[in-house]
């Protein structure tokens, strides 16, 4: 986890060392805003760890792959904002997204007789369990403009990305989960829910480069940053065609969190394609 945290550190200082264009054009020095609502369908990929186990009793390990996206989601509100003077900037974005019945799998259970967890696999006893999720992720930074040119920009940002999960499992076995001191005390099916919320720092860059001379262009976004989760880390990039008013977008987002093997969320992944319209005034 070092080694990939250490990584992706490296590229985004790397891309913040990039040799710049002596010719790069002054921003405005008056206030500039844009906003822009935009729809994004993600997958999901998620092991999540419901325990520790009570003494004595039993807890679930289950593991959430999506599947029709667009049949599942019940909710979803994005929008993204910012503010510029001169080199400086500041952005918000937010992302609300819920979802019912994904497909689930309880991969293991957690027991506790005494002595310590004891794991016991139980993958091959699925029979049908599904989870509900629902997230909130907030992120706020401020940032400052390295260059600006007419084929390129780049940004530098820094600030706290906040997510808020509530994630529900309704588990249904083949057979009811005997544990070690010899009593089912895994039922064969039952529910169990439970909720986080992490707080972390993060650095990246953005920006975008033109396609040529006309009005297409390719935006990107990287930030790596970790806080309340151990390593969480963002990117995206796209295809966008400007006209006077603003930005027309299409691009592939993903997000991940990483927590460690004895916290809630294990490993947290969202990824898929967006559109959205950008309006600058």
């Amino acid at each position: 986890m070092k080694q990939r945290t250490s990584h992706a550190a490296a590229v985004v200082l790397g891309l913040l060392l990039t040799p710049l264009h002596a010719a790069a054009q002054a921003p405005t020095d008056r206030w500039t805003f844009s906003l822009m609502p935009y729809l994004w369908l993600p997958g999901i990929d998620a092991k999540l760890n419901y325990g520790p186990p009570p003494g004595g009793g039993a807890s679930a390990n289950v593991g959430i792959d999506s599947e029709d996206i667009l049949e599942k989601l019940e909710t979803a509100l994005m929008l993204q904002g910012e503010a510029r003077k001169g080199r400086w900037l500041i952005t918000g974005d937010l992302i609300y997204l819920d979802f019912g019945g994904q497909k689930s799998q309880v991969r293991s259970v957690d027991f506790n007789p005494g002595p310590g967890p004891i794991n016991i696999a139980t993958s091959q006893l699925d029979a049908g369990t599904k989870s509900s999720l629902d997230a909130t992720v907030l992120s706020l930074a401020g940032g400052y403009n390295l260059m600006n040119e007419t084929g390129a920009t780049l940004d530098v940002i820094a600030g706290l990305r906040y997510i808020d999960v509530k994630v529900r499992t309704d588990w249904n076995l083949t057979t009811a989960v005997t544990g070690p001191a010899g009593a089912a005390n895994f039922a064969r099916a039952g529910s169990v829910e439970r909720s986080t919320d992490l707080l972390d720092a993060v650095i990246g860059v953005r920006g975008r480069f033109q396609l040529g001379a006309g009005q297409w262009f390719v935006p990107y976004h990287v930030d790596v940053g970790a806080g309340s989760s151990d390593f969480t880390w963002q990117g995206l990039v796209g295809i966008g065609y400007a006209y006077k008013w603003g930005e027309v977008l299409l691009s592939y987002r993903y997000l991940q969190y990483e927590e460690g093997d004895d916290k809630f969320l294990q490993d947290l992944k969202f990824g898929g394609l967006g559109v959205g319209v950008n309006f600058r005034f």
